[in-house]
């Protein structure tokens, strides 16, 4: 039986915002955020500017979106990984830290992210950074707050707060101003799994001093 191939509005629509979204990506990657124009993005997408109007209500909120798609944080909440969290929250802070460790290096669309948000003061870069604020908040009160109690959940909350800046930080010097951090190549393997295993230590050594 010969395969069904759906078309339609609905579809027409998907395949329309994805190709303007992979525009935003595109001139990111290529041209850097002083490219994101609207009539930029629609030439580079092969539409006509009006549709990005029509299907995303203006450039911000297509921006926005491509920003909510690549960023990490945003995407936490989504994942499928069923953890344990009888251990106050170690397993977890573990394996989201070494996930953005590993995914950052690879997204380079995140990286540019990180980038614009440290060079520019933008209402649309704000609300990404408070919308990782509101994910983050999730597991602090409802985990690890309750776990570590008075001023040891700060001393938590300060401790996360250096190895996620240190993440960033240490990919994007990576690939712009070199390799070597501390002595460490940090684009061998050996160098990232010392910093991974670094991760790891630091955590365990936090909630052992509980």
């Amino acid at each position: 039986m010969p395969r069904k191939i759906v078309q339609g509005p609905i579809r027409d629509k998907e395949k329309t915002k994805q190709k303007l979204l992979a525009a935003v990506g595109r001139i990111l990657r290529t041209k850097g955020y002083s490219g994101l124009k609207v009539s930029k993005i629609a030439a580079v997408a092969g539409y006509d500017k009006k549709l990005i109007y029509e299907y995303f209500g203006s450039t911000d909120k297509l921006i926005d979106e491509y920003l909510k798609s690549q960023d990490y944080w945003s995407n936490v909440e989504n994942s499928n990984i069923e953890i344990d969290l009888s251990d106050g929250g170690n397993e977890l802070a573990k394996i989201t830290l070494l996930n953005q460790f590993e995914s950052m290096k690879r997204n380079k669309e995140f990286q540019k992210i990180i980038l614009w948000e440290l060079s520019e003061n933008r209402a649309i870069l704000k609300k990404l950074a408070d919308e990782r604020e509101e994910i983050g908040e999730v597991m602090f009160k409802n985990i690890t707050d309750p776990f570590f109690g008075k001023e040891k959940d700060k001393r938590f909350r300060a401790i996360m707060a250096l190895l996620i800046s240190g993440v960033y930080y240490l990919n994007i010097h990576t690939v712009t101003n070199g390799s070597n951090f501390c002595g460490l190549d940090m684009k061998s393997d050996e160098g990232r799994k010392e910093i991974e295993k670094a991760i790891s230590y630091l955590l365990d050594a936090t909630y052992k001093d509980k």
